[in-house]
């Protein structure tokens, strides 16, 4: 996240430093000076959470001059990438999911240890739809239909569609939820210890890089 802000950063700053102020409709100023504007502000909008302040700040300048939106973009990117260096934009929440889905992870993998890999699977698989959920919740797609919870492989395909995460990532967590309502409807027989470790290390792995 920090490379992409960089890059961005340091091309606007490159035009804006130029000292050629000629930035009239139809210049090639204004053009290259639209562009990056345009292109700070997706970089923003991916980055961060819906609703983040960081968003409102590139929004208020939407139909300005190329020039002024392109300095105000660049000053929110500044403030984006100097936060994340700084570990600053994870949230309060984010941590107490983190904390919680590390204790039932945990909890798998000493049952896992023991040998119970189907009850490992279970508290495995329940915390991954969990933080499914959570991240529905955290990039505003809808958790439920008609009043109905939906099921976690509708929200995975949400989430897909949402940009959250690509297809590779989406039938990744299919086969995790394919594996745990293994274990929860008996078919003990269809996976071994070792997919549940796979499957631990890799929910694990997945909340660290999409945290909610």
């Amino acid at each position: 996240m920090v490379k992409q802000l960089d890059q961005l950063i340091d091309q606007a700053e490159s035009l804006l430093d130029s000292g050629d102020t000629r930035w009239s409709q139809g210049t090639a100023n204004e053009a290259n000076g639209e562009i990056l504007a345009n292109r700070l502000e997706s970089a923003v909008t991916r980055l961060t959470m819906q609703g983040s302040v960081y968003i409102q700040q590139v929004q208020r300048r939407k139909g300005h001059t190329a020039y002024f939106r392109l300095r105000h973009n660049l000053q929110v990117a500044i403030s984006l990438r100097d936060d994340l260096n700084s570990g600053w934009t994870e949230t309060v929440v984010e941590l107490v999911h983190a904390d919680t889905y590390s204790d039932y992870l945990e909890m798998a993998d000493g049952l896992l240890a023991k040998g119970y890999k189907d009850a490992a699977a279970v508290i495995a698989g329940t915390s991954l739809e969990v933080h499914v959920r959570a991240l529905c919740v955290k990039n505003g797609v809808t958790t439920a239909v008609a009043g109905k919870p939906k099921k976690a492989d509708t929200m995975n395909a949400d989430l897909k569609k949402a940009g959250v995460y690509d297809g590779l990532r989406q039938k990744q967590l299919t086969t995790w939820m394919d594996l745990r309502n293994k274990a929860a409807h008996g078919n003990y027989a269809d996976y071994d210890k070792d997919e549940v470790r796979q499957f631990i290390d890799g929910v694990q792995a997945f909340m660290m890089k999409y945290p909610a």
